[in-house]
């Protein structure tokens, strides 16, 4: 479907006739067969009046017509065994709350395309621009090339603008899905995959749908060597109507898809600028081994603002090495002063081969992507051509990634751009695009082999007491204090064999802090008159933890859309306050749980700052392993579950508070 000798283009309006001519302007040269009852010509070319009237089953198919048409039409080319059809119409399942029947309809497309492959409906098409074929019934930018990146959205507006870059990507692929009744984005770009002209794939991502697919699609990128970057958007359901936990408000919506990102091993940006940078970054060079910059350009003021701009993002501008500062200084003089990023001054300006051997200097085995920031002048920018041969003459003879950088968009021309990339050379169009592409390509993964656990909505969870939640969890092995929970008129009878000091608790509240129902330090012989004056019928007396480091907070929430979410981050009062959080997919490792640790803003804490005792780092990650046990055993029935504060001592990791959102039964 997508690589088509044969097209038929199904109605006579002006959408169908564009089709007609944007194939012809793209250079298609297979056979184009309009379909029409009355017309005898449809855009100069012969019309048919039924697709059962067709020479031969078209290899792929646009279907201008109405939405029940539609149906009838899609029907009528898989009997016929058509390679494929774009359902251009609306009114399906995207109406639904304007038109209940639009769901039907769309489930009888479905059914009437059988194994036939469709894009849509509510969609304009494809364009392949590897081979001239295309059912586009728009204008785009699209121009032939040899190689290059696909681009995958449910937007056709999306796609137009997309195709309509200056910036010297080369597109091979556009592909809209619209409402994805039966092929989504995964499955298409899995087919992509087999086209071993494409570079790297990019997917502008409104909801993952079966996430079955998507590891699928990266298991075999990864194997393609071909790079995958996401611009998510939309939010799914699950964190909005959650209350009950810190652990799903601080998750929030997003948590899930990122880690689902990060389990795929997939590059995420957030805005199309960047994600057109990254992915002419990734058709260049491919994903980068890590994180590490080089930038040099003429202007002191260059070099600062390029630093400046990385400081809120995950890079890092490593120190010249020996090496590299014999070599700049044996080629720029004792003139400059030699940093890294590097102003070199205008010395050696047009002395290509000086340039050559200072920029080449910046280069090397410990530094991913080195940047040579240029702006070249809209009038004349003759001058600034020392500067493309130089970059061309450095990635010649170094090998190493490298880029020019037009610190404003549009001071990168186009043909600069395509000489650039033909030489392996990245054209990088803005200076905070260059360093969010630099950023995602560093991201770019091994993925998971293992699935994630899939968490369908339940209904009808119920929370169980502090007491209740703790036994259960103990019983899979999270370390919690020894605790007892106990009428008023118990208490005295229910500490007699603790030792204090004790933790007095009121039973039945979610937020007990908040509500003033906790109570720490309380000597035994206090307990009975703290316990009264906390108000609950119940509380719950457990020994309190001496010696903790820090405070973490542990959580899981169901998420429909992505899986069960681990949250792990700052617990205690600092919940809320810091935000300190990181977010995984079960099952975890081990090794992801440390990562994800170490990552944290209250990592040097848990390390022992200045001197103060190190918490376990092998007992957290042991409470963190034995909640994922916990939940594999349960997956069935939890909503959600909240360890905070789980106290992290030298020894020990204590759920010193939990709580258990569960279905009834489970």
């Amino acid at each position: 479907m997508l690589r088509p000798r044969s097209i038929a283009v199904v109605g006579g309006g002006a959408w169908c006739a564009s089709v007609i001519r944007q194939a012809e302007l793209m250079g298609f040269d297979g056979a184009i067969w309009p379909v029409h009852p009355q017309k005898m010509h449809v855009a100069g070319h012969g019309a048919f009046p039924t697709v059962e009237d067709l020479p031969a089953p078209p290899d792929a198919c646009f279907v201008g017509v109405n939405r029940q048409t539609t149906v009838e039409v899609v029907a009528a080319l898989a009997r016929m065994g058509a390679g494929g059809a774009v359902c251009f119409a609306s009114g399906f399942a995207e109406a639904h709350r304007e038109d209940a029947a639009s769901g039907d309809l769309q489930a009888g497309l479905v059914v009437a395309a059988g194994d036939m492959p469709i894009l849509g409906p509510n969609c304009y098409g494809f364009i392949n621009a590897l081979d001239a074929a295309l059912l586009w019934p728009d204008q785009h930018g699209c121009t032939p090339v040899d190689r290059g990146v696909a681009i995958l959205t449910q937007s056709s507006n999306i796609a137009i603008n997309l195709t309509m870059q200056d910036r010297g990507l080369p597109i091979a692929y556009v592909v809209t899905c619209g409402n994805m009744a039966q092929t989504s984005q995964a499955q298409i770009a899995l087919a992509l995959l087999d086209d071993t002209r494409v570079t790297a794939i990019g997917v502008h991502i409104e909801g993952f749908g079966d996430i079955a697919a998507w590891e699928a699609l990266a298991a075999k990128a990864h194997a393609c060597g071909v790079p995958v970057v996401a611009l998510k958007v939309g939010a799914s359901d699950q964190a909005r109507v959650a209350t009950l936990s810190h652990t799903a408000s601080l998750a929030g919506s997003d948590a899930g898809a990122q880690a689902l990102l990060d389990r795929l091993g997939f590059a995420r940006v957030g805005g199309l600028t960047d994600f057109l940078e990254t992915l002419k970054l990734l058709h260049c060079t491919g994903p980068l081994n890590g994180n590490r910059l080089a930038s040099i350009s003429c202007s002191g003021g260059e070099a600062s603002l390029v630093a400046d701009m990385a400081l809120s993002r995950s890079l890092e501008f490593p120190v010249l090495s020996p090496q590299q500062q014999k070599a700049l200084r044996a080629t720029l003089g004792p003139m400059v002063a030699l940093n890294n990023p590097l102003d070199y001054h205008t010395y050696i300006w047009r002395d290509i081969d000086a340039m050559t051997r200072a920029w080449s200097a910046m280069t090397g085995p410990d530094i991913d992507l080195t940047m040579s920031i240029v702006d070249y002048p809209r009038t004349d920018p003759s001058d600034w051509a020392c500067t493309v041969d130089a970059a061309l003459a450095v990635r010649a003879h170094t090998g190493r990634p490298f880029a020019i950088v037009a610190s404003l968009p549009e001071l990168m021309p186009q043909d600069t751009a395509a000489t650039l990339i033909a030489g392996g050379v990245v054209p990088l169009c803005g200076l905070n695009e260059a360093l969010a592409a630099a950023e995602a390509a560093a991201q770019i993964g091994v993925p998971r082999s293992d699935a994630v656990w899939p968490a369908p909505s339940i209904d009808g969870a119920e929370l169980l007491t502090e007491g209740a939640a703790k036994a259960a969890l103990a019983t899979y092995g999270v370390d919690t204090p020894r605790n007892i929970t106990t009428t008023l008129a118990d208490v005295d009878a229910a500490v007699a064999t603790f030792q204090g000091p004790l933790a007095v608790k009121g039973v039945g509240l979610a937020h007990k802090t908040d509500a003033g129902a906790v109570r720490l330090n309380v000597t035994p012989q206090d307990a009975a008159s703290v316990a009264r004056e906390i108000g609950t019928d119940t509380v719950l007396i457990e020994e309190m933890i001496t010696g903790p480091v820090a405070e973490l907070l542990l959580g899981v929430t169901r998420d429909p859309a992505h899986g069960f979410v681990l949250t792990i981050g700052a617990g205690g009062i600092w919940t809320e306050v810091m935000r300190d959080t990181a977010s995984l997919l079960l099952p975890a490792t081990e090794a992801e749980v440390s990562r994800a640790l170490s990552g944290l803003r209250i990592a040097p804490v848990l390390g022992g700052y200045r001197g103060q005792p190190a918490a376990s780092e092998a007992a957290i990650v042991s409470a963190v392993m034995a909640l994922q046990t916990y939940v594999s055993a349960h997956r069935a029935g939890i909503s959600e579950i909240e360890i905070n504060p789980l106290l992290c001592t030298s020894t020990r990791a204590v759920a010193v508070d939990a709580l258990l959102h569960m279905k009834k039964g489970t």
